[in-house]
Protein backbone atom coordinates (compact mmCIF):
# COMPACT_ATOMS: atom_id res chain seq x y z
CA UNK A 1 0.00 0.00 0.00
CA UNK A 2 1.26 3.45 -0.92
CA UNK A 3 0.29 6.95 0.10
CA UNK A 4 -2.09 7.49 2.99
CA UNK A 5 -4.24 5.04 4.94
CA UNK A 6 -7.94 5.81 4.95
CA UNK A 7 -8.95 5.43 8.60
CA UNK A 8 -11.99 5.99 10.80
CA UNK A 9 -12.57 6.12 14.55
CA UNK A 10 -15.27 4.10 16.31
CA UNK A 11 -16.19 5.62 19.66
CA UNK A 12 -15.54 9.32 20.15
CA UNK A 13 -15.78 9.71 23.88
CA UNK A 14 -12.91 11.47 25.65
CA UNK A 15 -10.17 9.15 24.35
CA UNK A 16 -11.74 8.55 20.94
CA UNK A 17 -11.88 12.29 20.29
CA UNK A 18 -8.16 12.45 21.02
CA UNK A 19 -7.57 9.63 18.52
CA UNK A 20 -9.51 11.52 15.88
CA UNK A 21 -7.76 14.85 16.47
CA UNK A 22 -4.31 13.24 16.39
CA UNK A 23 -5.08 11.30 13.24
CA UNK A 24 -5.78 14.62 11.51
CA UNK A 25 -2.16 15.51 12.33
CA UNK A 26 -0.55 12.23 11.24
CA UNK A 27 0.96 12.48 7.76
CA UNK A 28 0.24 8.86 6.86
CA UNK A 29 -3.45 9.09 7.84
CA UNK A 30 -6.46 10.24 5.90
CA UNK A 31 -9.15 10.55 8.56
CA UNK A 32 -12.35 9.76 6.68
CA UNK A 33 -14.81 9.98 9.55
CA UNK A 34 -16.08 8.84 12.92
CA UNK A 35 -18.91 6.79 14.37
CA UNK A 36 -20.49 6.79 17.82
CA UNK A 37 -23.82 5.55 19.12
CA UNK A 38 -24.21 9.05 20.59
CA UNK A 39 -25.02 10.69 17.26
CA UNK A 40 -24.85 14.25 18.59
CA UNK A 41 -21.34 13.69 19.89
CA UNK A 42 -20.29 12.01 16.65
CA UNK A 43 -21.65 14.90 14.59
CA UNK A 44 -19.93 17.45 16.82
CA UNK A 45 -16.42 15.99 16.56
CA UNK A 46 -16.91 15.28 12.84
CA UNK A 47 -17.91 18.88 12.27
CA UNK A 48 -14.91 20.14 14.22
CA UNK A 49 -12.51 18.06 12.13
CA UNK A 50 -14.25 18.46 8.77
CA UNK A 51 -14.94 14.74 8.30
CA UNK A 52 -18.06 12.58 8.00
CA UNK A 53 -20.16 11.35 10.90
CA UNK A 54 -21.20 7.86 9.82
CA UNK A 55 -24.58 6.40 10.75
CA UNK A 56 -23.30 2.85 11.31
CA UNK A 57 -20.14 0.79 11.67
CA UNK A 58 -20.85 -0.89 8.33
CA UNK A 59 -21.13 2.47 6.57
CA UNK A 60 -17.81 3.57 8.04
CA UNK A 61 -16.16 0.26 7.10
CA UNK A 62 -17.23 0.73 3.46
CA UNK A 63 -15.12 3.89 3.30
CA UNK A 64 -11.87 3.00 5.09
CA UNK A 65 -8.84 0.72 5.05
CA UNK A 66 -8.34 0.79 8.83
CA UNK A 67 -10.21 1.60 12.02
CA UNK A 68 -9.28 2.82 15.47
CA UNK A 69 -11.59 1.06 17.96
CA UNK A 70 -12.07 3.23 21.03
CA UNK A 71 -15.43 1.85 22.15
CA UNK A 72 -16.01 0.37 25.64
CA UNK A 73 -14.02 -2.83 26.22
CA UNK A 74 -17.12 -5.04 26.18
CA UNK A 75 -17.61 -4.17 22.48
CA UNK A 76 -14.01 -4.68 21.32
CA UNK A 77 -14.40 -8.29 20.24
CA UNK A 78 -17.62 -7.84 18.29
CA UNK A 79 -16.33 -4.77 16.49
CA UNK A 80 -12.87 -6.17 15.75
CA UNK A 81 -14.19 -9.48 14.41
CA UNK A 82 -16.69 -7.78 12.11
CA UNK A 83 -14.09 -5.37 10.75
CA UNK A 84 -11.29 -7.91 10.40
CA UNK A 85 -13.59 -10.24 8.45
CA UNK A 86 -14.04 -7.35 6.03
CA UNK A 87 -10.26 -7.01 5.67
CA UNK A 88 -9.94 -3.84 7.75
CA UNK A 89 -6.80 -3.20 9.79
CA UNK A 90 -7.59 -2.53 13.46
CA UNK A 91 -6.02 -0.44 16.17
CA UNK A 92 -7.75 -1.64 19.36
CA UNK A 93 -7.48 0.34 22.55
CA UNK A 94 -6.38 -1.64 25.58
CA UNK A 95 -7.40 -4.09 26.82
CA UNK A 96 -7.71 -6.00 23.57
CA UNK A 97 -10.96 -7.63 24.77
CA UNK A 98 -13.03 -8.28 27.87
CA UNK A 99 -12.12 -11.99 28.15
CA UNK A 100 -9.22 -14.29 27.32
CA UNK A 101 -11.47 -16.26 24.98
CA UNK A 102 -12.31 -13.12 23.01
CA UNK A 103 -8.63 -12.14 22.89
CA UNK A 104 -7.76 -15.60 21.56
CA UNK A 105 -10.44 -15.22 18.90
CA UNK A 106 -8.97 -11.89 17.77
CA UNK A 107 -5.47 -13.41 17.59
CA UNK A 108 -6.68 -16.36 15.51
CA UNK A 109 -8.60 -14.11 13.13
CA UNK A 110 -5.63 -11.77 12.73
CA UNK A 111 -3.47 -14.73 11.72
CA UNK A 112 -6.12 -16.00 9.31
CA UNK A 113 -7.03 -12.72 7.64
CA UNK A 114 -3.49 -11.26 7.67
CA UNK A 115 -4.82 -7.81 8.58
CA UNK A 116 -2.74 -5.62 10.88
CA UNK A 117 -3.88 -5.49 14.50
CA UNK A 118 -2.21 -3.27 17.08
CA UNK A 119 -3.29 -2.95 20.71
CA UNK A 120 -3.08 0.38 22.52
CA UNK A 121 -0.75 -0.37 25.41
CA UNK A 122 0.30 3.26 25.47
CA UNK A 123 2.76 3.16 28.40
CA UNK A 124 5.29 1.37 26.19
CA UNK A 125 5.59 4.71 24.41
CA UNK A 126 5.72 6.86 27.51
CA UNK A 127 8.76 9.18 27.24
CA UNK A 128 10.08 7.82 30.56
CA UNK A 129 10.04 4.25 29.21
CA UNK A 130 11.54 5.27 25.87
CA UNK A 131 14.34 7.03 27.77
CA UNK A 132 15.43 3.62 29.13
CA UNK A 133 15.89 2.04 25.71
CA UNK A 134 19.69 2.17 26.05
CA UNK A 135 19.63 0.05 29.21
CA UNK A 136 19.58 -3.71 29.63
CA UNK A 137 16.57 -4.25 31.87
CA UNK A 138 16.56 -7.48 33.89
CA UNK A 139 14.40 -6.60 36.93
CA UNK A 140 14.15 -9.11 39.78
CA UNK A 141 11.70 -7.12 41.91
CA UNK A 142 9.10 -4.67 40.60
CA UNK A 143 6.74 -2.47 42.59
CA UNK A 144 3.89 -0.67 40.78
CA UNK A 145 1.28 1.84 41.95
CA UNK A 146 -1.34 3.03 39.48
CA UNK A 147 -3.94 5.09 41.29
CA UNK A 148 -6.60 7.26 39.66
CA UNK A 149 -9.50 9.42 40.71
CA UNK A 150 -12.92 7.98 39.98
CA UNK A 151 -14.30 8.53 36.48
CA UNK A 152 -17.48 6.88 35.17
CA UNK A 153 -15.84 5.69 31.94
CA UNK A 154 -14.13 2.31 32.08
CA UNK A 155 -16.22 0.85 34.91
CA UNK A 156 -17.72 -1.80 32.63
CA UNK A 157 -14.64 -3.86 33.55
CA UNK A 158 -12.65 -4.40 36.76
CA UNK A 159 -9.80 -2.01 37.58
CA UNK A 160 -7.46 -4.87 36.65
CA UNK A 161 -8.52 -4.54 32.99
CA UNK A 162 -8.98 -0.79 33.18
CA UNK A 163 -5.68 0.26 34.79
CA UNK A 164 -3.51 -2.64 35.95
CA UNK A 165 -3.13 -3.98 32.41
CA UNK A 166 -0.71 -1.12 31.69
CA UNK A 167 1.72 -2.39 34.31
CA UNK A 168 1.17 -6.05 33.49
CA UNK A 169 2.12 -5.34 29.88
CA UNK A 170 5.28 -3.47 30.83
CA UNK A 171 6.38 -6.07 33.37
CA UNK A 172 5.91 -8.95 30.92
CA UNK A 173 7.89 -6.94 28.37
CA UNK A 174 10.70 -6.20 30.84
CA UNK A 175 10.99 -9.54 32.67
CA UNK A 176 10.56 -11.86 29.64
CA UNK A 177 10.05 -14.99 31.73
CA UNK A 178 7.05 -17.32 32.17
CA UNK A 179 4.67 -16.55 35.03
CA UNK A 180 4.69 -19.31 37.64
CA UNK A 181 2.21 -18.07 40.25
CA UNK A 182 -0.19 -15.23 41.01
CA UNK A 183 -1.76 -14.16 44.31
CA UNK A 184 -4.41 -11.45 44.14
CA UNK A 185 -7.02 -9.62 46.19
CA UNK A 186 -9.41 -6.78 45.53
CA UNK A 187 -12.71 -5.13 46.36
CA UNK A 188 -15.48 -3.16 44.72
CA UNK A 189 -16.29 0.12 46.44
CA UNK A 190 -18.18 2.37 44.03
CA UNK A 191 -18.92 0.20 40.99
CA UNK A 192 -20.27 -3.33 40.64
CA UNK A 193 -16.80 -4.52 39.62
CA UNK A 194 -13.43 -4.47 41.40
CA UNK A 195 -12.23 -0.89 42.05
CA UNK A 196 -9.06 -1.64 44.06
CA UNK A 197 -6.76 -4.59 43.37
CA UNK A 198 -3.38 -5.92 44.39
CA UNK A 199 -1.48 -8.77 42.77
CA UNK A 200 1.82 -10.50 43.42
CA UNK A 201 3.20 -12.17 40.31
CA UNK A 202 6.13 -14.60 40.37
CA UNK A 203 8.22 -15.62 37.35
CA UNK A 204 10.33 -18.64 36.46
CA UNK A 205 13.45 -16.44 36.54
CA UNK A 206 12.84 -15.73 40.22
CA UNK A 207 11.56 -12.22 39.53
CA UNK A 208 8.63 -10.93 41.57
CA UNK A 209 6.23 -8.09 40.76
CA UNK A 210 3.84 -6.44 43.19
CA UNK A 211 1.08 -4.42 41.51
CA UNK A 212 -1.52 -2.15 43.10
CA UNK A 213 -4.25 -0.38 41.14
CA UNK A 214 -7.14 1.80 42.29
CA UNK A 215 -9.63 4.03 40.50
CA UNK A 216 -11.02 5.70 43.63
CA UNK A 217 -7.91 7.43 44.94
CA UNK A 218 -7.81 11.07 45.98
CA UNK A 219 -4.29 11.57 44.63
CA UNK A 220 -3.41 10.08 41.22
CA UNK A 221 -0.16 8.10 40.93
CA UNK A 222 1.47 6.19 38.08
CA UNK A 223 4.84 4.91 39.27
CA UNK A 224 7.01 1.82 38.88
CA UNK A 225 10.19 0.88 40.71
CA UNK A 226 12.48 -1.87 39.47
CA UNK A 227 15.41 -3.48 41.25
CA UNK A 228 17.96 -5.54 39.38
CA UNK A 229 21.53 -6.67 39.88
CA UNK A 230 23.56 -3.54 40.75
CA UNK A 231 20.74 -1.21 39.78
CA UNK A 232 17.53 0.57 40.76
CA UNK A 233 15.21 2.23 38.24
CA UNK A 234 12.31 4.53 39.04
CA UNK A 235 9.67 5.50 36.47
CA UNK A 236 7.11 8.26 36.94
CA UNK A 237 4.70 7.81 34.03
CA UNK A 238 2.69 10.94 34.84
CA UNK A 239 5.78 13.17 34.80
CA UNK A 240 7.54 11.28 31.99
CA UNK A 241 10.68 10.93 34.09
CA UNK A 242 12.98 7.94 34.63
CA UNK A 243 15.78 7.81 37.22
CA UNK A 244 18.55 5.23 37.23
CA UNK A 245 20.84 4.39 40.16
CA UNK A 246 23.74 1.99 39.63
CA UNK A 247 26.17 0.38 42.05
CA UNK A 248 29.22 -0.93 40.18
CA UNK A 249 32.69 -2.15 41.13
CA UNK A 250 35.30 0.63 41.21
CA UNK A 251 37.36 -0.96 38.43
CA UNK A 252 34.36 -1.57 36.15
CA UNK A 253 33.70 0.52 33.06
CA UNK A 254 32.48 3.95 34.10
CA UNK A 255 28.70 4.25 34.10
CA UNK A 256 27.11 7.35 32.65
CA UNK A 257 25.62 9.90 35.00
CA UNK A 258 26.59 11.66 38.17
CA UNK A 259 28.85 9.87 40.67
CA UNK A 260 27.29 10.06 44.13
CA UNK A 261 30.08 8.34 46.04
CA UNK A 262 31.32 4.93 47.13
CA UNK A 263 29.68 2.48 49.53
CA UNK A 264 31.27 -0.54 51.18
CA UNK A 265 34.96 -1.42 51.48
CA UNK A 266 37.34 -3.89 49.91
CA UNK A 267 35.79 -6.37 47.49
CA UNK A 268 32.34 -5.14 48.54
CA UNK A 269 33.05 -1.54 47.50
CA UNK A 270 30.66 -0.09 44.92
CA UNK A 271 30.57 3.23 43.11
CA UNK A 272 27.05 4.70 43.12
CA UNK A 273 25.98 6.74 40.09
CA UNK A 274 22.77 8.56 39.25
CA UNK A 275 21.33 9.23 35.81
CA UNK A 276 18.13 10.87 34.63
CA UNK A 277 18.13 9.93 30.94
CA UNK A 278 16.69 12.53 28.62
CA UNK A 279 13.19 11.51 27.52
CA UNK A 280 12.25 12.01 23.88
CA UNK A 281 9.72 14.75 23.21
CA UNK A 282 6.89 12.62 21.84
CA UNK A 283 3.13 12.35 22.11
CA UNK A 284 2.71 8.71 23.13
CA UNK A 285 -0.69 8.19 21.52
CA UNK A 286 0.33 9.91 18.30
CA UNK A 287 3.44 7.72 18.19
CA UNK A 288 1.30 4.58 18.61
CA UNK A 289 -0.96 5.61 15.75
CA UNK A 290 1.99 6.51 13.51
CA UNK A 291 3.56 3.09 14.11
CA UNK A 292 0.25 1.37 13.35
CA UNK A 293 -0.10 3.17 10.04
CA UNK A 294 3.55 2.51 9.22
CA UNK A 295 3.00 -1.23 9.74
CA UNK A 296 0.14 -1.09 7.22
CA UNK A 297 2.04 0.92 4.61
CA UNK A 298 5.26 -1.08 4.93
CA UNK A 299 3.67 -4.47 5.72
CA UNK A 300 5.68 -4.90 8.91
CA UNK A 301 4.70 -6.30 12.34
CA UNK A 302 2.69 -3.99 14.57
CA UNK A 303 4.31 -2.36 17.61
CA UNK A 304 2.10 -4.27 20.09
CA UNK A 305 0.67 -7.44 18.60
CA UNK A 306 -2.61 -9.07 19.68
CA UNK A 307 -0.55 -12.07 20.78
CA UNK A 308 1.33 -9.87 23.26
CA UNK A 309 -1.96 -8.40 24.43
CA UNK A 310 -3.33 -11.93 24.89
CA UNK A 311 -0.50 -12.71 27.33
CA UNK A 312 -1.47 -9.60 29.30
CA UNK A 313 -5.10 -10.71 29.27
CA UNK A 314 -4.18 -14.18 30.57
CA UNK A 315 -2.45 -12.66 33.62
CA UNK A 316 -5.23 -10.12 34.16
CA UNK A 317 -7.88 -12.83 33.86
CA UNK A 318 -6.16 -14.96 36.51
CA UNK A 319 -6.06 -11.96 38.84
CA UNK A 320 -9.76 -11.21 38.31
CA UNK A 321 -10.74 -14.86 38.78
CA UNK A 322 -8.78 -15.08 42.04
CA UNK A 323 -10.49 -11.97 43.36
CA UNK A 324 -13.93 -13.25 42.33
CA UNK A 325 -13.26 -16.62 43.98
CA UNK A 326 -12.17 -14.93 47.21
CA UNK A 327 -15.37 -12.87 47.23
CA UNK A 328 -17.44 -16.01 46.61
CA UNK A 329 -15.83 -17.86 49.50
CA UNK A 330 -16.36 -14.91 51.84
CA UNK A 331 -20.05 -14.84 50.97
CA UNK A 332 -20.60 -18.51 51.94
Amino acid sequence: MNGKVKIGVIGVGHLGQTHARLLKQVEAAQLVGVYDTETTRSASIAGELGVKSFSSVDELADSVDAVSIVAPTSFHHELAVGLMNRGKHCFIEKPVAATVEDAESICALADRTKVKVQVGHIERFNPAVLALSHLKLEPMFVECHRLAQFKPRGIDVAVVLDLMVHDIDLILNFVKSPVTSIDASGVGVISDTVDIANARVKFASGAVANLTSSRISQHPMRKMRMFQRDGYISIDFAEGIAEVYRATKPNAAAASGLTLGTIGVGDAARVVTYEQPEPPQVNSLKMELELFLKSILEDTPTAVSPQEALKVMAVADTIVRQIDESKRLLSL
